[in-house]
C-alpha cells in the first residue's frame, strides 16, 4: 500500500510538472516586446502604461520599464531590449531629439520601434520603414483649451474683471522644447485671439508638467498680479491642479470667488476637480487609445508584418503616424 501511495504521489507531481511546463510554454509563445516610459510618476503616462498592459493580454508579452526621466537610462533600457532580442519596442522618449540614436540601434538589430506620445523629428522617423509614432496633435489640444476659455468669456461678463475687454492670463508651461509644451502654449492663445478677444499675458512660467512646481509658480503669479489675473492656462492637468491649490489658499473657489483654469489630459484627479467646480475645463488626451494603438502596432510588427488600418484598426497617416483625437471636457 505504501508503495502504491508513493507511486501515486510521484505520478501526481509529474502531471503537475507537465501541466506547469505546458502553461509556461503558452506564455512564452507570445512575442516578447519592450516598452520604455519616460517616467512612471507622470500621471498621463501612467494611464498609457495601464492601457498597454491591458491591451497586451493574449497578444504580446510586454516588459515595461521606467526611464526615470533620464535619456541616458532610457538608452540603457533600449540596449537591454536589444540584448534580449525583443520582437518590437515601444519608446516614450525622455528627449524626443534622441529618437534618431534609438532608431539607428533598432535598425541594426532589426527590431521595429513605435514611439509613444512624444513625437520624434520627422527626419528621424523617415530613417526606417519600421518606425512609427502614436500620439495626438498637440496644436489641437491648445486650440481646445483656448476655445473653452472663449466660451466661458462670452457667457460670463464677470470674467472680464476690470471691464477693459482684454483677457489677462497667466500660462504654466511643461518641459521646454517639448512639442506639446510649445504647441499648446501657442495655439491656446491663437484660439482666443481668433475669436476676436484681445489678450494680455501677465506671466509665463515653466512648471515641468509637475503639480507642486505649478502650485509654487501660481503662488508667485498671485503675489505679483493678484486679482488682475482673469484666467490660468496650463499645458497639462497636473499643473492646472497645482494652480488650483494655490488659488484655494488665496481664497478662490468659495464665497463666489472663481478663477477659470484649463488643462489638458482629462486625468482622474482632473475629472474630480471638474465635478468639484474648481477646474473649468480640460482636454481629453486619450490614454486608453494611445496604449491600445501602441499594442496593435507592436503586435503586427512583432509578427513580421507591417501595420495597416485593416490589421490594427487605426488610420496610419503617411505610413508613420497614428493620430488619436482630443476631446473637450468642461463643467457645462
Amino acid at each position: 500500500m505504501r508503495k502504491v501511495v508513493i507511486t501515486l504521489v510521484i505520478c501526481t507531481i509529474a502531471i503537475i510538472a507537465v501541466a506547469c511546463n505546458g502553461n509556461e510554454g503558452v506564455g512564452n509563445s507570445l512575442p516578447k516586446t519592450g516598452v520604455a516610459i519616460f517616467m512612471f510618476d507622470n500621471t498621463f503616462m501612467s494611464g498609457v502604461r495601464s492601457a498597454i498592459t491591458s491591451a497586451a493580454e493574449g497578444k504580446i508579452a510586454v516588459d515595461i520599464v521606467d526611464s526615470k526621466n533620464s535619456q541616458t537610462k532610457e538608452n540603457d533600457k533600449v540596449d537591454q531590449f536589444i540584448s534580449k532580442q525583443m520582437k518590437a519596442m515601444a519608446i516614450n522618449p525622455v528627449d524626443r531629439t534622441a529618437a534618431g540614436i534609438i532608431i539607428d540601434k533598432a535598425q541594426r538589430a532589426n527590431i521595429p520601434v513605435v514611439f509613444i506620445n512624444r513625437e520624434p523629428l520627422a527626419t528621424d522617423l523617415a530613417k526606417w520603414d519600421k518606425v512609427f509614432f502614436v500620439g495626438a496633435k498637440a496644436e489641437e489640444s491648445g486650440t481646445m483649451e483656448g476655445e473653452i476659455l472663449v466660451e466661458y468669456w462670452k457667457a460670463n461678463a464677470s470674467m472680464d474683471k476690470n471691464g477693459d475687454g482684454v483677457l489677462q492670463y497667466v500660462m504654466l508651461k511643461g518641459e521646454p522644447g517639448h512639442q506639446d509644451t510649445e504647441l499648446r502654449t501657442k495655439f491656446s492663445v491663437i484660439a482666443i485671439e481668433e475669436a476676436g478677444i484681445k489678450v494680455e499675458s501677465l506671466g509665463v512660467e515653466i512648471a515641468m508638467w509637475d503639480r507642486v512646481n505649478a502650485q509654487e509658480k501660481m503662488a508667485e503669479f498671485l503675489i505679483a498680479h493678484g486679482d488682475k489675473i482673469e484666467a490660468v492656462i496650463a499645458n497639462n492637468d497636473d499643473m492646472a491642479l497645482g494652480a488650483i491649490e494655490a488659488l484655494k489658499v488665496a481664497g478662490y473657489f468659495k464665497n463666489g470667488k472663481f478663477m477659470p483654469v484649463v488643462g489638458v489630459d482629462a486625468t482622474e484627479p482632473a475629472m474630480q476637480a471638474l465635478k468639484d467646480g474648481t477646474l473649468l475645463g480640460t482636454v481629453l488626451n486619450d490614454a486608453v487609445n494611445q496604449g491600445k494603438a501602441t499594442v496593435e502596432l507592436m503586435s503586427v510588427l512583432a509578427a513580421g508584418g507591417m501595420p495597416t488600418k485593416e490589421n490594427t484598426g487605426y488610420d496610419i497617416t503617411d505610413g508613420k503616424y497614428v493620430w488619436i483625437p482630443y476631446q473637450k471636457v468642461t463643467q457645462w
